[in-house]
């Protein structure tokens, strides 16, 4: 299956995009692994006449409007993020009326319709620098609240206002999970994503990005982790760290979308070139305004 994969990716100009989340052997056979933020700046800089994204539906989407003259393609069509919709209809609106001075700061876990409302987009990676530099007083973070909220905490001079959402896989990581494998792993240091919530960052050595969790592992003389974020990353980490030791908080988050990505269906989607991303014109130019700042914001 894999050489097939590369005998089509070879005939068809193609490349494998992957999230951190999906499975490690998807991870293993493609060209580029990272988190939103990077893998939007490998899709806008590729060559490639067809990409494969491994993901979920946003981070297609998303890829489609970068790069509207590539055949953007995923393996599995179904497999959706919950929080890229979780913002009320109207409530931006409402928001824009309220507050004057208002910048509109979406996650770019969401919808091109929920980006065409906004002012510039985010990633975990990059969301405290953009925001922070935003002239924009009052912000209003959407759709997640607990990145959100780690954002107001780190630039205190703005005023964030929240949006009910959250990622449900990080939202299910309670504290008593987490110090069972404290108490389990005394000695390893506890990196944490910022869409869990404040009661698992408020026990954290280290809070960052998925990318930013596996930089940290990686520099870090500690030996011993206990992750909390999505399980797929433990095929980066240890492949990076083959003498240290990680551990999840039990049960582990599993984000089963995420998990819809198989070779199967990757050889599928190259042989047939079905599963293509369709992306409505109009929509998409008001949603490339908030990634290409953002691609700028975050440099």
């Amino acid at each position: 299956m894999k050489e097939r994969i590369a005998q089509l990716k070879k005939e068809k100009n193609a490349v494998i995009m992957a999230h951190y989340y999906v499975p490690g052997e998807v991870q293993e056979i493609a060209d580029y692994v990272g988190d939103s933020f990077a893998l939007a700046k490998s899709a806008k800089n590729s060559d490639a006449d067809i990409i494969v994204f491994c993901g979920v539906s946003f981070m297609g989407e998303s890829a489609k409007i970068l790069c509207p003259d590539k055949k953007v393609l995923m393996p599995d069509l179904t497999a959706d993020c919950a929080m890229a919709h979780m913002v009320a209809p109207g409530k931006i609106a409402a928001m824009r009326e309220q507050y004057e001075d208002l910048a509109v700061v979406c996650y770019i876990n969401s919808t091109a319709e929920l980006k065409c409302q906004s002012d510039v987009c985010v990633t975990s990676s990059n969301a405290v620098k953009i925001v922070r530099e935003l002239p924009n007083q009052n912000i209003f973070f959407i759709p997640d609240r607990n990145l959100g909220r780690y954002v107001a905490e780190q630039v205190p001079e703005k005023n964030v206002i929240l949006n009910d959402g959250c990622c449900p896989i990080h939202a299910e990581l309670k504290a008593e999970q987490l110090l069972a494998a404290k108490a389990a792993h005394p000695e390893a240091l506890v990196l944490s994503h910022p869409e869990c919530e404040k009661e698992i960052l408020d026990l954290s050595d280290y809070i960052g990005s998925t990318a930013g969790i596996i930089n940290f592992a990686k520099k870090s003389e500690a030996k011993e982790f206990i992750i909390c974020t999505e399980d797929g990353v433990a095929w980066q980490l240890q492949t990076d760290n083959p003498d240290k030791k990680f551990f999840f908080p039990e049960p582990s988050l599993c984000c089963k979308d995420m998990k819809r990505n198989t070779l199967e269906r990757i050889l599928a989607v190259l042989e047939t070139e079905e599963n293509e991303v369709e992306a409505d014109p109009d929509r998409s130019k008001g949603a490339l305004l908030p990634l290409d700042r953002m691609l700028e914001l975050g440099k």
